[in-house]
């Protein structure tokens, strides 16, 4: 029975150990070998005293190790906080500081980055930094004439720890991760901020789970799907590319891309499945020249209606691929969905209810509307999220 997120990951190590898991830059990591990373990192995270819940934050573009950190804190029994890399200096302070963050994973140019503003964050104790030599004594950024420890790390303030990620990974932990259960926090994933300062939305094991099995079956998914990963995992759109995909034992390739044809080419090369992007991304890709064949199989929206320009100049560019239209809210992730064969006979429609929920639409008086009266759609099921972190006023 899978009950917490990183079970996803042992499940599949045990069923298809050898099967792809996450391709990166050219380099790959089948289950197992993911798995264990996972457990090793999650060993690391008890092993700094971490306890039942706190917080670890990863602030990093896409790359393996932004994927292992995720999923070894749920190994772990702590829950994990994507920050999203595009943030500022000050944004990123004010997610580390408002959810009381522990332990922050990053890279030695991104900590370089961040600068003093990290004094700002007194609940964070230690850094594990990625591309930073990985030298026996680079937890010392304090000491200048330590030849081993990077000059761009050294920004940081002396009373933080600093582990390379090899260092991380080789922490040893005899004990036991903390009892969990799929009703405990799993993540808090921070909205962008653009209406006032961004809100963490609190996700269960549970909520991500439901999530990713729901998504999974409407699109069909096997382990036979390659779907690429070019939304922010700190998106829950970006991060469900993660969990369904190994909900089915599926490959993920993770890219960092620059242009829209950096998106062309990968799905070229990488043999991609799937694709999920939103309405700006698939505007800009809707106007590129695609090979007049394609392996995907499926591409979906959400983050926002698509055009309907937009949608037939998809179609006309992967005239084999369905294209699934979703809606979501903040509060429950993923809503409804547009089956593909009702994108003429609907347009405009967000569609059905996916799997696992139940939607209405609900009058002033509380009673389901009429047909053709206005009202408030209202979402039940497992994927409704435990409320905003720190806010009250907003949970009530």
């Amino acid at each position: 029975m899978i009950d917490l997120l990183h079970q996803l990951i042992v499940r599949s190590a045990q069923q298809t150990p050898q099967a792809l898991a996450l391709r990166y830059q050219g380099k790959e990591l089948d289950y197992a070998s993911l798995s264990a990373q996972v457990t090793l990192l999650a060993g690391a995270y008890l092993e700094l005293g971490l306890a039942r819940s706190e917080r670890i934050a990863v602030y990093l573009e896409k790359r393996t190790e932004a994927v292992v950190a995720m999923f070894a804190a749920s190994a772990a029994g702590v829950v994990f906080v994507p920050v999203n890399p595009l943030l500022k200096p000050e944004q990123v302070a004010y997610i580390l500081a408002d959810c009381n963050v522990r332990v922050l994973v990053t890279s030695a140019r991104r900590l370089a980055a961040l600068g003093d503003i990290l004094s700002l964050c007194p609940d964070l104790h230690t850094i594990i930094v990625l591309d930073a030599g990985e030298a026996s004594n680079v937890s010392n950024p304090s000491n200048p004439s330590n030849p081993s420890n990077p000059s761009n790390v050294k920004s940081a303030p002396a009373a933080l720890t600093l582990l390379g990620w090899e260092q991380a990974l080789a922490l040893e932990f005899s004990g036991t991760p903390h009892r969990c259960i799929d009703s405990d926090m799993a993540a808090i994933l921070y909205t962008s901020g653009s209406t006032g300062k961004p809100k963490g939305v609190v996700l269960s094991h549970r909520n991500l789970l439901a999530g990713a099995a729901s998504v999974a079956e409407y699109l069909a998914n096997t382990r036979e799907d390659r779907i690429l990963a070019v939304l922010p995992l700190s998106f829950d759109y970006g991060l469900s590319q993660l969990t369904s995909a190994f909900s089915v034992g599926a490959s993920v390739v993770l890219i960092n891309y620059l242009m829209p044809q950096d998106i062309v080419r990968a799905v070229s090369t990488e043999n991609i499945t799937g694709l999920a992007a939103v309405p700006p991304l698939w505007l800009l890709l809707s106007q590129q020249k695609w090979p007049a064949a394609s392996s995907l199989r499926y591409l979906t929206n959400s983050g926002g209606a698509m055009p309907r320009a937009t949608l037939d100049a998809l179609r006309h560019c992967f005239p084999a691929a369905e294209i699934f239209l979703m809606y979501g809210l903040t509060e429950a992730f993923r809503s409804s969905y547009l089956p593909p064969a009702e994108l003429d006979r609907r347009p405009g429609s967000i569609g059905k209810a996916i799997p696992g929920v139940e939607l209405m639409v609900i009058n002033q008086r509380g009673q389901p509307c009429a047909a053709g009266e206005p009202g408030e759609l209202v979402h039940r099921g497992a994927l409704v999220a435990l409320g905003y972190w720190n806010d009250r006023e907003k949970n009530r």
